[in-house]
């Protein structure tokens, strides 16, 4: 996504070494645990699912899905409440067209209303059933004052329910969701989301690239629907898991994720059986 893993590495208290992202900017490939006791996710799942934006070259969606056994993308369609991915509807029919599974993601920010941000992300990205939505919730590095806060994110969550009948997914850190704080700023969510939030109704996309992700305390007792665990993965850069590429044919570069489940699980939940409320 566009600048999350640079984003995560001003999180209080955490250490890592950077490298290149998608935009050009640092990234942090792994997050130092925090001090004191932490609830961990399995690791278990099927790694059949990329996400990435216009920032990202692709060349052929047919060999991301028949080279790289990948079942699903997650496109950026929107940020704020005025910008639109100038490659998202170009992609959507050439994706689906290879038999890959297509989903959205919007990068929140603080500008405008979470219902302004709503109604623009729907515009842009004009989901359908099948079509697996998102809210990318994480500090804005590049104009920190401009990050979504709780209440913002909750309206977001609260108005595509009411368009769609569905919740997206939550895109988050442990220690974002949990009220840690980023930047010389000190900027923060404005608190921990609780388990009462419509957010921990949504289903978690965990963004750890530990060996053993932690668990946002609001998601501790459902655990995580995808699981990012690496970033830009590329020839050079294989991952968290071990030493192989993980590099996917047909794209420049992407970032990996894990889905709880087999591959018939992945098309029941991407094809409308995602519906929590």
């Amino acid at each position: 996504m566009i600048s999350r893993r640079v984003v995560l590495a001003g999180l209080t208290g955490l250490t890592m070494p950077t490298l290149t992202g998608c935009a050009g900017r640092p990234t942090s490939p792994r997050l130092a645990a925090r001090p004191g006791p932490k609830t961990t996710a399995s690791p278990v799942g099927l790694d059949a699912v990329i996400d990435m934006s216009h920032l990202v070259a692709v060349t052929d969606f047919t060999l991301v899905r028949r080279h790289s056994n990948i079942l699903a993308v997650v496109h950026k369609a929107s940020e704020g409440g005025d910008w639109r991915d100038p490659l998202y509807s170009e992609r959507r029919p050439e994706a689906e067209a290879a038999g890959l599974l297509w989903g959205a993601y919007h990068f929140g920010t603080h500008q405008y209303s979470g219902a302004e941000q709503a109604a623009a992300f729907l515009a842009a990205a004009q989901p359908g059933p099948t079509t697996i939505m998102a809210l990318d919730l994480e500090p804005n590095e590049l104009n920190p004052a401009n990050t979504m806060n709780i209440e913002q994110a909750e309206a977001f969550v609260l108005a595509i329910y009411q368009a769609t009948g569905r919740l997206p997914l939550v895109y988050t850190h442990p220690i974002w969701a949990d009220g840690g704080s980023y930047g010389r700023a000190s900027i923060s969510l404005g608190g921990a989301i609780g388990p009462q939030s419509i957010l921990a109704r949504c289903d978690l996309w965990l963004a750890d690239y530990r060996d053993e992700p932690e668990l946002p305390l609001a998601w501790a007792a459902r655990g995580w629907r995808l699981w990012q665990y690496a970033g830009d993965v590329n020839a050079d850069n294989g991952g968290s898991f071990d030493s192989s590429s993980r590099a996917v044919a047909g794209v420049e570069r992407c970032d990996r994720n894990l889905f709880v489940g087999d591959a018939p699980a992945l098309y029941r939940y991407w094809n409308g059986h995602a519906v929590s409320a």
